[in-house]
């Protein structure tokens, strides 16, 4: 360990859980939650959802907590101190890239769709959407992504200011951040209930949500279900390994991880209660799919009043969002950078963003100059897909499955118990007992189904 930089720690207990659910709350819980939801049977997917988080993610979370303050470096080199000290082959460290890599690429695209959130503040500042019908609502949207300047204009903006959080460090930089977004995102999410509650028809939205109804669920909503609570907590993307890097030995693992997942699911949940009222109010589909927020939304926002207003402070709660996520996701990349003698922290951080700006350009030009390349054409299943499309499949249905399924036979197979135990310290035997059952059984189980099913 001696040969790596030694990191900063967090300030408390209290900066540690706001950056952590900061970084785990964003597009996926406001833009794809919604959406997701809609397209999988309502209240179906909901229950599933909510067994997923807790038979699921959660007990990878606190392995993966785990694993990053035993380590104290970033995900690869942590892998690798904890396998050479459990008598295990440094080749473990595999896992740490693979979930860095995960993160770096997932990043290099998220930033471009944070970039279509961030033009929409001002398209619904300036009113475009009001008394608009939704055909031309739609063309707004498709001329937004038919234009690559100005997407590549958004998505240099979400990824320097980004840059500029990183370079300032974690005090000065991630946690004086999210001490004043996360904050607003509660604040601005609340605001947005209260409207739904006033403008739109609050009933329908939750009998979609919360009636249960158990005759819906079926393989499809299980798997999906599965899947998104793996993701939507944001494990095996380094992310949290990377945090749990500079948690105090006096700070309980355990009752992180459940206050993380906690309020990563309630934001989840009560962004769907801030749509699906408006989404129903106006006779629109809650099936509509990934242009629930940017297409069908505006349709809803342009005809209510105060539209105008209602709407941009949404769209500034998905930016919000989003750079929370950003921050947290390349900031073990950052530190991996970082780590390596000779490399400060600015360098670092400009050398992590800014190739991941560039590699974003692929995602940008999928939606225009290069919508008619599709590089693995010769493979039926992907014949018709983009850059952008390849990139998601590769990340979301792949490299985090694997990555997550590596890190529970890891921790609950190739690392002794006792030392397990003694690095969680929950100081009960019966929930130790529990967790790990879940990770050893479980978590695998789990992770092998969406695996398979995906290939």
């Amino acid at each position: 360990m001696s040969d790596y930089k030694q990191h900063e720690t967090w300030s408390s207990r209290f900066t540690f859980l706001l950056a952590a659910v900061g970084a785990a709350i964003g597009l996926g819980n406001i833009w794809k939650f919604p959406y997701i939801t809609g397209q999988n049977g309502g209240s179906a997917f909901v229950l599933v959802y909510l067994l997923c988080i807790l038979f699921v993610a959660i007990p990878i979370l606190i392995a993966e907590i785990m694993l990053g303050r035993r380590g104290r470096q970033s995900p690869p080199h942590t892998m690798a101190i904890v396998a050479r000290a459990e008598g295990r082959s440094g080749a473990w460290a595999l896992v740490g890239w693979l979930g860095l890599l995960s993160a770096w690429l997932i990043m290099t695209y998220y930033s471009v769709i944070a970039g279509w959130a961030l033009a929409y503040v001002f398209k619904a500042g300036r009113g475009d959407f009001t008394g608009q019908q939704a055909g031309a609502i739609g063309d707004e949207f498709s001329a937004l992504l038919a234009d690559p300047a100005q997407l590549t204009f958004w998505h240099g903006v979400v990824m320097a200011v980004t840059t500029l959080v990183l370079i300032r460090g974690l005090r000065n930089g991630i946690e004086r951040s999210v001490r004043i977004m996360m904050p607003i995102l509660f604040l601005l999410l609340l605001v947005m209930v209260v409207y739904a509650a006033v403008e739109g028809s609050m009933a329908a939205g939750l009998h979609f949500m919360f009636d249960f109804n158990v005759s819906a669920i079926n393989g499809r909503v299980v798997l999906m279900a599965v899947g998104h609570a793996f993701f939507s907590i944001g494990v095996a993307m380094g992310l949290m390994m990377g945090f749990g890097a500079y948690l105090g030995r006096d700070i309980s693992i355990a009752r992180s991880a459940l206050v993380i997942s906690v309020m990563d699911t309630l934001v989840a949940l009560v962004a769907g209660v801030a749509i699906f009222p408006l989404v129903f109010a106006n006779g629109l589909d809650p099936a509509e799919g990934p242009g629930l927020i940017f297409v069908t939304l505006p349709i809803a926002f342009g005809q209510m009043t105060a539209g105008p207003l209602f709407g941009t402070l949404f769209f500034i709660l998905l930016v919000f969002a989003a750079l929370t996520s950003m921050i947290g996701a390349m900031e073990p990349v950052v530190a991996w950078v970082e780590e390596h003698h000779g490399v400060r922290r600015s360098s670092a951080a400009v050398i992590a963003c800014g190739a991941a700006f560039v590699v974003g350009l692929g995602t940008v030009f999928s939606f225009n100059l290069w919508s008619g390349w599709h590089p693995l054409a010769f493979i039926g299943r992907f014949s018709g897909a983009t850059f952008f499309t390849l990139l998601d499949y590769l990340t979301a249905n792949l490299m985090m499955p694997l990555g997550g399924l590596l890190l529970a036979l890891f921790v609950g197979w190739r690392v002794s118990p006792a030392s397990v135990e003694a690095e969680l310290n929950t100081r009960s035997r019966w929930f130790f007992k529990t967790w790990f059952w879940l990770l050893r059984w479980v978590v695998p189980v789990s992770l092998v189904g969406i695996f398979l099913s995906n290939l």
